[in-house]
């Protein structure tokens, strides 16, 4: 019975962290293209190719962790319970969403730091 609940908690758990992470995915490559253009100097297709590409890094690294940290522990004698099936489930959806605002903020960080050293390579140009 403990194995059949442990699969139960698989089949809510994968599908939860997929659809999250292509969901941040989608906002933020959506919202990132616009500085990806500006990164680029309004060279669209390399902006475009390159934010395509951070999108299936995103996703890869996203949905490699959500499957590294997929195994369920369950260490008690006793026989595992719904509720404990649930609690073992928040927390590592929990988790796994900290973890995923933690990666869209480091993305967010790194979308404006290309925009600040492409600014100021815009401004070192005109200025000589």
């Amino acid at each position: 019975m403990e194995n059949s609940k442990i699969i139960i908690g698989y089949i809510i758990y994968l599908p939860i962290v997929i659809i999250l992470t292509i969901y941040i995915s989608k906002m933020l490559f959506k919202n990132g293209r616009l500085f990806m253009i500006d990164i680029f100097k309004g060279k669209e297709d390399i902006a475009l190719a390159t934010n395509k590409l951070f999108e299936i890094g995103f996703y890869l690294i996203n949905i490699g962790f959500a499957l590294y940290i997929m195994e369920i522990h369950y260490y008690q004698s006793a026989e595992l319970s719904y509720q404990g099936l649930m609690e073992i489930l928040s927390k590592k959806i929990g988790g796994f969403t900290i973890y995923l605002g933690l990666i869209l903020f480091l993305n967010l960080y790194l979308f404006f730091r290309g925009r600040s050293k492409s600014r100021k390579t815009v401004l070192r140009t005109t200025n000589q």
